[in-house]
């Protein structure tokens, strides 16, 4: 076995690539790794063309472009992408001159990554780290990885990041919001919501818009958005919503919610298209609180866009191992399953899974993306590094690249994060941090971030909604790992400009360069679910998210139907000069969190509510004007 640096002509050349301040909440350090134990270093090279993906999108995302619409096709989108022939060449031969021999070290086929077979003893010497093993204390999971790692100056531009390194897990993920009455709501990673609302022991009549501002259904918000609609070319449409396996929506719950709220008998027994991504799985008999996030998801998605047009169920994970975000991108790409170095088994679901009654395959690249596909789940943005959030937002633009449209629920704790949790100053989380802590992939400036309004008590259907404050708070703010994106330079400065802050500006990112979310909402309060075989309230931005997925749809359908393409990435049309007056402003309402009365919804853009809610008949004369 050979050993590296010592011979090394690198060891005085050495620059910091990533570091990791703290463990996140939950971790423990246990010991140093043992040195002779075998490792599979990932290393991702550096995609050509990154800095101009913005300039890409926007070239056929706004209205103003000539090549508004004409998206491209996955093959372009690899050829653009791919890393330089020069980064490969550099960083085998800073392999090769570090000891490294050739029959160790491999490359993807898409020559995205490269791989080498080692040691931790070896590993630790290439890139000047420590290794240590690590516990997750709630769930008993080990980990390895290290602090923080060092590369050669002339070799750092060539590689986005290394795994296994300083990532840390984020396999399992929570939903947002979906507060409802269970005594106590356990989500997948284990961490534990109060009881929030009672279980409906009345309803009232359906389709009654009079009780509209106490129970939500899917009249009440046709009623609210204008949408009138009823899809006539589901054939050449597409829908998805994204579930990570324990979740598990229970179709006789479907059925009961479609014979009350549907006006179409053939929706009673619709079934949603299951797409099986990694192992995805319907546990059998589901309980409440494994049920209460795909039931909402499903009831409002089908309920809204009618049995005429399918929806698509991707489930992600099997049961023993789960899924991030990654796994599921892979299936919608394969290159991004070599992307930078591939699943990072410290954040990633690893496949095949070897484990008793595991999934044995790997699903790369096969799954044909949704033209529209929404997720209610989402990290804080602190709980992974600069590096890997930036590998998973670069694959959202290219997906709005291809004409899809990528939705996001931006979070129920209004400035806070997921559990509450707030940032110290040194980057850690707790319920007692003063820092305001955003959201992931909401954050992302090329995922569209969906935020929650409420009706006030006795409004009607009619009147003015507000930012969500009762039992959850619309998710928003200012990301502390991306820029500002260009779309929305101008409304964000507009906003900072005009509304001054109640709190210290070093609690958040007031830099006034950030990418700021959400970019729009809809009402995320009071939703009648049926879970369970009972009719249940339910808040979040998990139930605004599909509910402007549902909206996007129902456009997209009238775009095909006149032989038009989909919207695709929305950010930079609506907000735009055409679109200015296509969403009902709010202004009335804060985000929380922190220990502060966090932001004010305000005229126009605000990092509570965004652009505002979706006025249907606006939207649809909009973007039919649009090639």
């Amino acid at each position: 076995m050979l050993i590296l640096v010592s011979a090394s002509p690198y060891l005085n050349n050495l620059s910091t690539h990533e570091r990791r301040h703290h463990l996140p909440a939950g971790w423990m350090r246990i010991d140093q790794h043992n040195a002779s134990k075998p490792l599979q270093l990932r290393i991702g090279l550096t995609q050509s063309n990154l800095s101009k993906l913005e300039e890409l999108l926007h070239d056929v995302s706004h209205p103003d472009s000539t090549n508004y619409g004409k998206h491209w096709s996955p093959a372009r989108i690899a050829k653009a992408f791919q890393p330089s022939k020069r980064s490969t060449d550099e960083v085998k031969l800073w392999l090769s001159q570090s000891g490294v021999d050739e029959g160790r070290v491999g490359i993807s086929k898409s020559g995205n990554w490269i791989h080498v077979n080692s040691t931790v003893g070896e590993v630790e010497k290439l890139l000047n780290a420590q290794y240590f093993v690590y516990r997750h204390e709630e769930s008993g999971e080990m980990h390895l990885g290290c602090e923080e790692y060092s590369l050669p100056s002339h070799i750092t531009p060539h590689i986005d990041f290394i795994t296994p390194t300083v990532h840390f897990s984020a396999a399992v993920i929570k939903p947002h919001g979906v507060a409802a009455h269970t005594g106590t709501f356990v989500n997948t990673l284990g961490y534990k919501q109060p009881p929030k609302t009672k279980k409906l022991e009345s309803l009232k009549a359906s389709g009654d818009l009079e009780r509209c501002h106490d129970q939500i259904e899917p009249a009440c918000l046709r009623a609210l958005y204008g949408m009138h609609y009823e899809p006539m070319f589901g054939e050449l449409n597409s829908f998805g919503i994204v579930e990570y396996t324990p979740q598990s929506y229970n179709q006789s719950d479907l059925d009961l919610f479609a014979s009350r709220y549907s006006s179409s008998p053939s929706a009673v027994g619709k079934e949603p298209n299951l797409v099986a991504i990694d192992g995805g799985t319907l546990i059998a008999f589901p309980n409440f609180d494994l049920t209460v996030e795909s039931n909402l998801d499903l009831e409002y998605a089908m309920g809204i866009v009618g049995p005429r047009q399918n929806v698509t169920l991707y489930q992600v994970g099997d049961t023993s191992e789960g899924a991030s975000f990654g796994n599921f991108l892979d299936a919608l790409d394969g290159a991004f399953c070599q992307f930078e170095g591939g699943d990072d088994p410290s954040e990633d679901g690893i496949y095949p899974n070897r484990r008793p009654g595991g999934y044995h395959g790997r699903d790369c690249g096969t799954t044909n993306p949704a033209n529209v596909i929404s997720t209610s789940y989402g990290y804080n943005e602190a709980e992974l590094t600069p590096a890997y959030t930036a590998r998973q937002c670069a694959e959202y633009g290219k997906l709005g690249l291809m004409g899809i449209t990528v939705l996001y629920s931006s979070g129920d704790n209004g400035v806070a994060g997921n559990r509450g949790y707030c940032l110290h100053e040194d980057g850690s989380q707790s319920e007692s941090g003063h820092n305001f802590n955003p959201s992931f992939p909401a954050s992302c400036p090329y995922v569209t971030s969906v935020g929650a309004t409420m009706m006030l008590p006795d409004a009607s259907v009619n009147d003015a909604e507000v930012a969500c404050e009762r039992t959850i708070y619309s998710g928003g703010g200012f990301s502390n790992h991306f820029e500002l994106p260009k779309y929305q330079k101008t409304q964000v400065q507009d906003y900072l400009k005009k509304n001054r802050p109640l709190f210290e500006k070093s609690r958040w990112n007031s830099t006034g360069n950030s990418r700021a979310f959400p970019d729009l909402s809809a009402n995320g309060a009071n939703y009648v679910t049926t879970i369970d075989g009972g009719f249940y309230s339910v808040f979040g931005t998990s139930a605004s998210t599909p509910v402007v997925g549902a909206i996007l749809t129902l456009i997209n359908d009238l775009r095909l139907g006149l032989g038009k393409t989909p919207t695709g990435f929305i950010n930079p049309a609506i907000y735009s000069s055409l679109f200015q007056d296509a969403f009902n402003d709010i202004t009335e309402g804060r985000n929380p969190g922190c220990g502060t009365e966090g932001f004010g919804a305000a005229p126009g853009w605000d990092p509570v509510t965004g652009l505002g809610t979706p006025s249907f008949p606006k939207l649809v004369a909009r973007w039919l004007e649009l090639p």
